[in-house]
């Protein structure tokens, strides 16, 4: 598979990556068997670039990444997780109920409480605590999770603050020592990204869910300023939290939750853009990211060894032009966003 490199690094990574949140029961509970399979299977279809974070199943997306990977040559492949939340096992069964940011979209998680602590300190732990659960000595991409406005709230200036003096200053230094190869955060809005990119020398951002098919709001800054810095972008839920692999549907996602009627509008619209052109939403969705030139790669998630061989399959669905140049025609997508083949 193709790969592309971060930032001014010398990692590399495949253009599609997997992403494991679902890893960590996003939603529903993945068996441990499907588990394993769905990450062989990526392995298989030749991803190279796997990530994880402690949220993703408060630490069970970890283990159970960790558990596969380690049966693997530790060259074929690229490993990143995220610090800014520490696990702190919170005793009870029934787990305490959390809200949408601090993590409670899994089900059968495992009994710890995300706690977020953007310091020095607690990066370094953070990461020591990622090790154990990965059962491995090192990761090539660290990540500060989720310090943007939408997860911290009116904490938001505070963790900024912190983050320049705390995790900033831990990954600059596990950087210089050989420790990690890059270091980046991963957030859910372009606004964030840009806050961040002030403060530090970011190799990449995993900017999640902001740069779709469905909306392309990064193009007005964002993107273009990594283009010029050379800074990678990680385009993570390409499917919008699911909306655009399942289209328009009752109960279709977006940002993880129902998504509203101006979205299932919109997402419906372009569904019979692609159902005139024969085009699957989701090859769509996939291969539209990966046309700007800001992006290493996509990671979309998988809960089964049949999402992961078709998240393949859907990267290299030919698309031809007409289709999208009826999408701009119409409005639903951007004159100024890069498609493929341009």
């Amino acid at each position: 598979m193709e790969t592309r490199q971060i930032g001014r690094t010398s990692l590399r990574v495949s253009v599609l990556g997997f992403g494991g949140n679902a890893l960590g029961n996003l939603y529903d509970v993945v068996d441990e068997g499907t588990a394993r399979d769905t990450v062989l299977a990526a392995h298989e279809t030749g991803v190279s670039y796997y990530d994880t974070a402690p949220l993703y199943g408060h630490g069970l997306s970890e283990r159970r990444m960790g558990d596969v990977l380690r049966t693997l040559p530790r060259e074929r492949f690229v490993l990143s997780t995220k610090v800014g939340r520490l696990l702190r096992p919170h005793g009870r069964v029934p787990p305490p109920r959390l809200s949408l940011a601090e993590g409670g979209i899994f089900s059968g998680e495992l009994p710890f409480r995300p706690v977020f602590d953007f310091s020095y300190d607690a990066t370094l732990r953070s990461l020591e605590d990622s090790l154990q659960r990965l059962g491995m000595n090192r990761v090539d991409l660290l990540m500060i999770h989720d310090c943007d406005a939408w997860s911290q709230g009116p904490r938001y200036a505070e963790a900024l603050a912190t983050v320049e003096k705390g995790a900033l200053k831990a990954l600059g230094r596990l950087k210089a020592e050989g420790t990690i190869g890059a270091f980046g955060a991963g957030v859910n809005q372009a606004e964030a990204c840009e806050d961040l990119l002030d403060r530090g020398p970011f190799d990449c951002f995993m900017l999640a869910g902001r740069y779709t098919l469905l909306e392309q709001g990064a193009l007005d800054r964002f993107l273009p300023r990594c283009v010029r810095e050379g800074v990678s972008v990680i385009a993570a839920a390409p499917y919008n939290s699911g909306i655009l692999a399942t289209g328009a549907m009752p109960g279709a996602r977006y940002n993880y939750a129902p998504a509203p009627d101006a979205i299932m509008a919109k997402v419906a619209a372009i569904e019979e853009v692609a159902r005139a052109h024969r085009v699957p939403l989701a090859a769509a969705a996939l291969q539209f990211v990966l046309a700007h030139p800001a992006v290493a790669t996509v990671i979309p998630g998988g809960r089964s060894r049949a999402e992961a061989e078709e998240n393949a399959r859907l990267a290299r669905v030919p698309i031809g032009p007409l289709f999208w140049e009826e999408l701009k025609t119409k409005g639903l997508l951007r004159e100024d966003a890069p498609v493929p083949n341009d």
